[in-house]
């Protein structure tokens, strides 16, 4: 399985750019946000999902360890596959999709191509009661494409909200109940806060 390629961008297409990683070209399908970011000729370093079928094997590349983890995590509900997964991604970032499916903000994944009003309902309904996805992020697996800077969300701010959530959990929080409380918390922080500063902030959520 590919997890990671880094090499220099050969071309970018409609739906998908070819990496060259040490004259091998592989092509990597992405959504609209990773491919505006990427610039032929410039290096890429991109984190890839690798779908293996019968009669194919297909790459999906993202800008972000977290976001290629929320690629995933949305196939996990009923009648979204990689091609809503990535519409979705296209309109929200891996943060603004935390917080949507924990404040079930159905209009704001309705906004994305090919999600109606009730494939947005079902995703956020089956999500909200899930942890969010980690993928890599807790073994300090970062960073992402070689693009402009601020493309990529942080990993600090990812593990912030996951810690957050994890230690509401523990307290005797429902996982839904928890994951709404950090992302109203989130509107007032810094997207770098630490985690026990959002604890906090997420506590006061809880009680208010």
């Amino acid at each position: 399985m590919i997890g990671l390629l880094s090499g220099r961008v050969a071309a970018v297409g409609e739906d998908a750019a070819l990496i060259d990683v040490g004259g091998v070209g592989y092509v990597v399908q992405a959504g609209a946000r990773t491919l505006a970011a990427l610039e032929i000729g410039a290096p890429a370093r991109l984190h890839v999902e690798t779908q293996v079928r019968e009669d194919s094997i297909r790459l999906f590349g993202f800008l972000s360890e977290e976001a290629r983890a929320w690629f995933v995590h949305l196939q996990s509900a009923p009648g979204v596959g990689a091609r809503v997964a990535l519409s979705i991604l296209d309109v929200l970032s891996p943060a603004e999709l935390a917080d949507a499916v924990a404040l079930q903000d159905k209009a704001s994944l309705a906004r994305a191509n090919g999600v109606g009003p009730k494939l947005a309902a079902r995703v956020v309904q089956e999500l909200a009661g899930k942890p969010p996805p980690r993928g890599f992020l807790a073994l300090g697996v970062g960073g992402g494409a070689a693009a402009p800077v601020g493309t990529a969300p942080s990993p600090q701010s990812a593990g912030a909200r996951a810690e957050a959530v994890s230690a509401l959990v523990n307290l005797g929080i429902d996982q839904a109940s928890a994951s709404r409380a950090v992302a109203a918390a989130m509107k007032s922080l810094d997207p770098g806060v630490e985690a026990s500063t959002l604890i906090r902030a997420a506590l006061k959520e809880v009680a208010g």
